[in-house]
């Protein structure tokens, strides 16, 4: 009989130092960076208001994101493809919960988990043109998270200033060291607890001209950083 074939990837050891790595590499670049947050205000007086928090970012800009608001956790959903598998390790040796799920594979059960966070008292983190696309396409399972839960939806952009663009579907944006980096938080989007399907693509289309902007501001503001410096 053929012994099957176990790519390295799927190695217990690379399973286990991968993540670790992954987690040190990404603290020690995050700590270089000359960083500024931008209407931070918004995440503030939804915390004050005793609101959890939909926190919503393009896929291409995932990296630094564990570390947008130091102090707060927050429950994030990854899908259940082998990729899924690392990402899930590093998010929780960066003290995020996570749940496993997407579009094809465990995403109803892991949707009502979602719900059920946010009504105890726990932020979400959600990229809603992931895991794989449409680039920078809203899906309508995020509009369906606020629409249930009565949370609001807090667009953030993230820019960097040197950086380095993957060849991915996402275009996935990498900071150099040191670089200029800004966080740009928008004001939060609430959903109506009952609203037509039409009115669903509607908050869908605002979400992504929402979180278009702050991510085109994040960009414009870490190039002038840069510029100035």
């Amino acid at each position: 009989m053929r012994r099957r074939f176990c790519s390295p990837r799927d190695w217990k050891v690379s399973l286990t130092l991968g993540p670790w790595l992954a987690c040190w590499l990404m603290r020690l670049g995050v700590a270089s960076l000359r960083r500024r947050d931008v209407g931070r205000e918004h995440f503030d007086a939804c915390v004050a208001r005793g609101e959890r928090i939909i926190v919503a970012f393009w896929h291409g800009r995932l990296l630094m994101m564990p570390f947008g608001y130091p102090g707060q956790s927050a429950t994030i959903l990854i899908s259940q493809h082998r990729d899924g598998e690392y990402i899930g390790r590093i998010a929780k040796r960066l003290d995020f919960d996570v749940l496993r799920g997407s579009a094809t594979r465990g995403g109803a059960r892991a949707f009502r988990q979602l719900v059920h966070t946010l009504r105890e008292g726990r932020h979400v983190a959600i990229t809603p043109d992931g895991p794989k696309g449409p680039w920078r396409r809203v899906k309508s399972g995020v509009i369906e998270l606020s629409r249930l839960s009565g949370m609001p939806v807090l667009p953030v952009g993230f820019g960097a200033f040197p950086h380095l663009t993957l060849k991915s579907w996402d275009r996935f944006l990498v900071p150099y060291p040191f670089a200029h980096a800004v966080y740009v938080w928008g004001p939060p989007l609430y959903v109506p607890s009952v609203l037509s399907k039409l009115e669903a693509e509607r908050y869908q289309q605002q979400l992504a001209e929402q979180l278009d902007a702050v991510t085109t501001e994040a960009d414009r503001l870490a190039a002038a950083a840069r510029g100035g410096a």
